[in-house]
């Protein structure tokens, strides 16, 4: 039996960048996971006979808010729910499912890198067909339909059993429970030469941070590369990842970081976050940033199988260092510079104009599916080691010989009160035209605006995404509001100083950005608005 339940709007639906993130106890409020869910069903134009993807990262309420779906999708018309094995579905593992099974669509639950636990964080994505985050139409139309519900469907049954494989049904709608890291795996398979990673004889540690990568590091690393038992730290999901932030930066990774700063660490070191689409990585010795990360995987693709008839062009949002356009100047290919923000990567990616993507916060991925990917990162960056015989700090140091360096850091200051943090960028707005032609210390504005982004593939455009200042020299700092959070506002500031290949390419990165550090609090005004002094996270 299907039941309408009636229901009022909440205010505070409007999805950020990736998706609907929230306090717990705010989603355990009446109807409040239920009414987003029905909004984004109402939105969803065709579901009818169609395919839904379910699943999460494990965190805490995310059994219990499956159910409610998978209810709420048999009352809404689908024909067939896919749900990864208790529903565990990391971000990217979702993508996959979603395009390999031709499904309208799917829900993902999770709030990535935030805490978990019952006073933390909760988070409810809808990604399209294509795999890939609803775009801004459609999140738009998700949060118009939030302030206007009065009701929603569900079926009246029992919550489906999501632990044993197999097909079962409610209310005339097929379930269908899958293991959630067989495709997935299958798929890297086919991009990297996994014969050649077991033959390299590398060593590695890689921590899953007691959220959704572990079972398919485990799967990945452990039993079909080889690689020693153990060497997937907190590899077993947890609802609050063991008390810890599943974010993989030098603060909640630090003893990752450590292990591998120490002189017997091994060859290579990375790290996923809660949902599986970030990545850290960590030579012996060495850090490398994601921007970083991104142009020398990009500048080294061809050597992995997947990618051996090269990249038809880099894509990488705005606040992310511009190494990566440096490589595909030497490639003869496009680099796209686009918004924060995933969605924006997936028209490049259909449109067949751009290979390889990645946000200076940690997130890269490629065509292979439409989300970023910690899992691949790191295997690219394994076969790249496996190819060439090179280490990590090698292959870093011929990178920064050709190309130069960008020395890079995101300064980010969290919980900021959020009228404090509105009136920062407003000022700082209004001051744009000021700018050039005045002096900070040594550094000299060049330019400065509020980015905007033209889509090549529908001329959309996307305003208000960042505002840069642009110092001679090429150096420049960029300052926005995350989406991502889910109290308060965090304030992100990104420094970026370029070293060409004659420049000092083996400095401190702290020493080389101070000048800018303290032209971006003259210009932003960081103490005066937020009495903050510091940073929260250096990354």
């Amino acid at each position: 039996m299907i039941e309408t339940v009636a229901t009022t709007p909440y205010s505070d639906q409007k999805p950020g960048t990736s998706g609907l993130r929230k306090k717990v106890r705010l989603f355990q409020q009446p109807h409040y996971a239920e009414n987003f869910i029905q909004s984004v069903f109402d939105v969803v134009e065709g579901k009818a006979g169609a395919t839904l993807v379910i699943g999460g990262d494990g965190r805490f309420l995310n059994r219990e808010v499956i159910g409610k779906a998978i209810r709420m999708a048999a009352a809404n018309g689908f024909a067939r729910v896919v749900v990864g094995q208790g529903g565990i579905l990391s971000t990217p593992a979702a993508s996959n499912l979603i395009r390999r099974r031709g499904a309208i669509g799917g829900l993902i639950l999770s709030a990535s890198h935030n805490p978990g636990g019952p006073d933390e964080d909760f988070g409810i994505k809808y990604n399209i067909a294509n795999g890939g985050p609803a775009p801004e139409a459609i999140t738009d139309a998700i949060f118009r339909r939030t302030t206007t519900l009065d009701n929603y469907r569900i079926a009246a049954a029992p919550d489906v059993d999501i632990d044993t494989l197999g097909t079962s049904e409610v209310a005339g709608m097929t379930v269908e429970v899958i293991d959630p890291v067989a495709d997935y795996a299958d798929l890297m398979e086919r991009l990297f030469d996994f014969p050649a990673i077991r033959a390299a004889g590398l060593s590695m540690a890689f921590d899953a941070m007691s959220a959704v990568t572990g079972p398919y590091a485990v799967e990945i690393f452990e039993r079909r590369l080889g690689f020693a038992p153990g060497t997937v730290r907190n590899a077993v999901p947890l609802e609050d990842f063991g008390g810890h932030h599943p974010d993989p930066n030098l603060v909640h990774a630090r003893a990752l970081y450590d292990a591998m700063m120490a002189p017997d660490a091994p060859d290579f070191g990375a790290a996923s976050d809660g949902d599986g689409d970030r990545n850290l990585i960590i030579g012996r010795g060495i850090f490398i940033t994601p921007s970083d990360s991104l142009a020398m995987l990009a500048a080294n693709a061809q050597l992995a199988p997947g990618y051996a008839v090269g990249l038809k062009g880099i894509a990488r949002s705005m606040p992310t260092s511009a190494a990566a356009d440096r490589v595909a100047a030497a490639l003869g290919i496009p680099a796209f510079e686009t918004p924060t923000g995933w969605k924006f990567f997936g028209n490049l990616l259909d449109a067949g104009m751009a290979t390889i993507c990645g946000e200076e916060s940690a997130g890269t991925g490629s065509d292979h599916v439409r989300e970023k990917d910690g899992l691949w990162a790191v295997l690219l960056w394994l076969n790249i080691l496996a190819a060439t015989g090179r280490s990590v700090a090698e292959i870093a140091r011929e990178h920064w010989a050709r190309f130069g360096r960008n020395y890079y850091a995101r300064h980010d200051y969290e919980g900021v009160d959020s009228a404090a943090a509105d009136a920062l960028m407003r000022d700082l707005r209004a001051a744009l035209d000021t700018l050039p032609g005045r002096g900070f210390g040594a550094l000299t504005v060049v330019e400065a605006d509020d980015f905007a982004y033209r889509d090549p593939t529908d001329a959309s455009v996307s305003a208000h995404q960042g505002v840069r200042v642009l110092f001679e020299g090429g150096s420049r700092v960029v300052f926005r509001l995350s989406g991502t959070g889910t109290s308060g506002a965090t304030l992100r500031v990104y420094l970026e100083r370029y070293e060409p290949p004659v420049g000092d390419l083996a400095a401190e990165t702290g020493a080389m950005l101070a000048d800018l550090v303290a032209a971006a609090d003259a210009i932003a005004g960081i103490t005066r608005h937020t009495g903050r002094t510091a940073p929260d996270v250096i990354t």
